[in-house]
């Protein structure tokens, strides 16, 4: 069986799960240090500012850095940042810090940005253009190359600058912590990845859907001179793990997981939804495909039995 890594998305925002309606941070911090002594690899922290039922959602880097004190071994990753929530040079400074004081487990996750409503809410700036927000993100990365592994480095792009930004202490990892790109366009975003990232994540893909971007992703990295096995390959999925098929498709029913006219059918083509073993055959068909961390959303939250089920009897198949 392949080895795959597993991290735990960070339930920050209302309705992440069937019935959990509220962002509770003394449970987050219990779930958290279960995970680490069940052994996932790492935890995810999404960034938004308007998101969930009633727009409830904690901020990704308060919340990031808090976690990184209630943990010792797990990494920690934003998935994934949005440039214009924050100046990329404050971002760089902020990525330094928390990888110095966790200790050197900071895993930057950066994306283009898509939920324009709430840009508009924050009066934040918004670019309607793809290839603009692209852009933007990888401008950012590069500042942050910069202020990682240089003393006072000057940067001028076409959206954004900075002039001898010192950035002291740097980051522990070496030469700089891990830089992920999400997003799935195989045109521009892809290739975005092939130029500039350590990992790259996608939202919940069929297995046929999530082959073919892999193909585009190994073109751009032809094109571009990269080797496409330095990149690991992720997935951000939904997880529905109970004791049968029957109990999780229920649960799935009972949250309301069935959006417009989706088919149970589709849901599980596109989600992991089953018992541990149909869990495990699932996972495996990304597994072979070269997938090696999957970062999972728990949809029976705050009920950890899941979680709990998945650690014991899914988990240890690809370690």
């Amino acid at each position: 069986m392949p080895k795959v890594r597993f991290g735990f998305c960070v339930p920050i925002l209302a309705g992440a799960g069937a019935s959990y309606d509220s962002p509770d941070f003394p449970f987050l911090k219990r779930a958290v240090e279960e995970c680490e002594e069940l052994g996932f690899a790492s935890l995810w922290v999404a960034d938004h500012l308007i998101l969930g039922w009633r727009g409830a959602i904690l901020e990704c880097w308060t919340t990031l850095s808090a976690l990184a004190s209630v943990t010792k071994k797990m990494r920690l990753g934003t998935l994934v940042l949005c440039p214009s929530h924050r100046h990329p040079a404050l971002v760089a400074k902020m990525a330094a810090t928390l990888d110095f004081i966790s200790g050197g487990r900071l895993d930057l996750g950066y994306g283009a940005g898509w939920h324009r409503s709430e840009q508009e809410a924050y009066g934040l700036e918004w670019f309607e253009s793809p290839k603009v927000r692209i852009q933007r993100m990888e401008e950012a990365i590069e500042i942050a190359r910069l202020m990682w592994t240089q003393g006072k480095p000057s940067y001028r792009g076409k959206y954004y600058s900075i002039e001898e930004a010192v950035c002291e202490p740097k980051p522990l990892q070496k030469p700089h912590p891990p830089i992920w790109i999400g997003g799935g366009g195989e045109k521009l975003l892809l290739r975005a990845v092939a130029k500039y990232a350590d990992g790259w994540n996608v939202t919940p893909i069929p297995v046929d859907v999530y082959a073919r971007k892999l193909d585009a992703l190994e073109r751009h990295c032809i094109d571009l001179g990269r080797s496409f096995g330095a990149i690991e390959k992720s997935l951000e999925t939904r997880i529905i793990v109970a004791e049968d098929e029957a109990k999780a498709l229920r649960i799935a029913a009972k949250g309301g997981y069935f959006i417009g006219k989706t088919s149970m059918e589709e849901l599980k083509r596109t989600f992991i939804i089953g018992d541990p073993g149909g869990c495990i055959r699932r996972i495996e068909e990304y597994a072979k495909l070269g997938v090696g961390h999957i970062m999972l959303w728990f949809l029976d939250i705050p009920s950890m039995d899941g979680l709990r089920l998945f650690a014991r009897e899914v988990m240890p198949s690809f370690q």
